[in-house]
């Protein structure tokens, strides 16, 4: 039963009602909000399960998550869009505002907020238009940060011991690299593998070029003197990944010289713009990495011909300079005549003086040897004589030994050092006897101590026997 509002009345005349109720012949209950969003979803997603969408991207952002949010529009309307992060992690370019795309994926709801949107599978750049526009976008901004200076330029080395190369190991690109470098100077070379092209090709060659970089002088793996990223001709999209931002940075940081030989002359990718030297091609750059051999063998010898002849100019030069001012110096014999005289005049002096020393040493000689008695000399040989025969004599009254034959004897330790005092003779214990005809051990006894008792009188020895005598029958 339904209460009318006063004065309310439907515009076709029927009473409005308060309470719900069923119509009559109406046997379908209503609907509630997340039945009828999920009913809308799966229509939405069966008759939209795989759709292609072409538009400009808008408010392009990535999460946190990794998840690509932004939104697809065109001069008329705007759907939102999503990329997961799996799919969002394999785009081949960055994403950004302005860049016309297409879009491949399926259409869905999203029932929380009552909209429906594109989760996308792949993103790809709507015709070589709209990836130029994203060339430039990008290199603008590169460009902004100075990655492209000419101030961050490397020089390339001269002649480099080795060399590396980024590149496919298959392509025709390192067969001309490695023929062209023979012809010219042959240099040894190292291959980094490389995709250059497709999905995964960029982060290839970002971590080639860091990888070289990275290589420690005098490793087991030698350090390029310079590196060369190169590719074969192709369309902007073959040669995509050399415009990639990762690769463009890895060049920028790499501290070996670079050079980039990407595509033909005509084609230019950023790869060009941040390395030190763009080659117009792949031979081009092995022109650029090395000179020729001969020509520089050549060169070598003609410096080596203009050394020797300045060399001899030098001589011959100085050879005439000499002789010019050896005409000018004095004969040998002008210069020898005073030396030669005077050295005369010294031998004459030197026999003059030799003669007056010798006759005065041969006078005075002569005075003292009048001067010498046989009787003055006779005199002092006795004297001498007689001192040497007291002295003779007190050396013999001092020799110890000429009193041990008196009947006296010396004192001596173990070592071998004079007893003088008893207390020196108990505190050694064991003493030698010195007497004039050789030594006795004995043993040192305090006086206060009782005498040793003697020892047992031995046996008499057998007829005819010699008996021996023992250290204790000397006493």
């Amino acid at each position: 039963m339904s209460v009318p509002f006063p004065d309310a009345a439907s515009d076709d005349g029927t009473e409005a009602r308060l309470l719900a109720e069923a119509a009559p012949g109406d046997n379908a209950p209503p609907l509630s909000v997340s039945q009828l969003s999920a009913a809308i979803k799966r229509t939405v997603e069966d008759g939209f399960a795989r759709v292609r969408v072409r538009g400009e991207l808008s408010g392009a952002k990535r999460a946190a998550s990794g998840h690509f949010y932004a939104a697809l529009k065109d001069d008329n309307a705007l759907i939102d869009m999503v990329m997961w992060k799996g799919q969002a992690a394999r785009l081949a370019f960055r994403p950004e505002d302005g860049i016309e795309v297409i879009a491949t994926g399926k259409l869905t709801t999203y029932p929380g907020r009552s909209k429906y949107q594109l989760v996308v599978d792949t993103l790809e750049v709507a015709g070589e238009g709209a990836l130029m526009l994203l060339f430039e976008k990008l290199k603008a901004r590169l460009g902004g940060e100075g990655l492209f200076d000419r101030e961050r330029k490397q020089p390339l080395p001269y002649l480099p011991q080795v060399i590396g190369v980024v590149t496919s190991p298959t392509g025709a690109v390192i067969r001309d690299i490695l023929h062209r470098l023979a012809d010219r100077c042959p240099t040894r070379v190292i291959v980094w593998p490389v995709l250059v092209q497709g999905e995964g090709a960029a982060a290839q060659v970002a971590n080639a070029v860091r990888g070289f970089d990275a290589l420690a002088p005098g490793g087991p793996v030698p350090r390029p003197d310079l590196v060369i990223v190169a590719r074969g001709g192709g369309s902007i999209e073959d040669l995509w990944a050399f415009n990639e931002e990762v690769v463009v940075r890895a060049i920028a940081d790499c501290r070996i010289p670079t050079i980039s030989a990407v595509g033909h002359e005509t084609d230019v990718t950023l790869a060009d713009y941040v390395a030190d030297v763009r080659a117009p091609t792949p031979t081009a750059a092995a022109e650029m990495a090395v000179p020729v051999r001969a020509e520089l063998m050549a060169q070598l010898a003609t410096w080596n011909g203009r050394i020797i002849g300045a060399a001899n100019r030098q001589h011959a030069l100085r050879a005439e300079r000499l002789a010019a001012l050896a005409r000018h110096l004095p004969k040998r014999e002008a210069l020898y005549a005073p030396q030669r005289q005077r050295l005369d005049d010294n031998g004459d002096r030197l026999d003059r003086a030799q003669r007056h020393r010798l006759a005065v040493t041969g006078e005075r000689l002569a005075t003292r040897a009048g001067a010498l008695r046989p009787a003055l000399l006779t005199r002092t040989w006795d004297r001498e004589r007689a001192k040497l025969e007291g002295l003779g004599r007190l050396l013999t009254s001092l020799d110890p030994r000429a009193l041990l034959s008196r009947g006296y004897a010396m004192v001596r330790d173990t070592g071998g050092a004079i007893v003088t005092t008893a207390t020196k003779a108990r505190d050694a214990g064991h003493l030698r006897l010195i007497f004039a005809d050789g030594e006795v051990p004995v043993a040192a006894i305090d006086g206060d101590a009782p005498p040793p008792p003697k020892p047992a009188r031995k046996p008499a020895p057998p007829h005819g026997a010699s008996p021996g005598r023992g250290q204790g029958e000397l006493f």
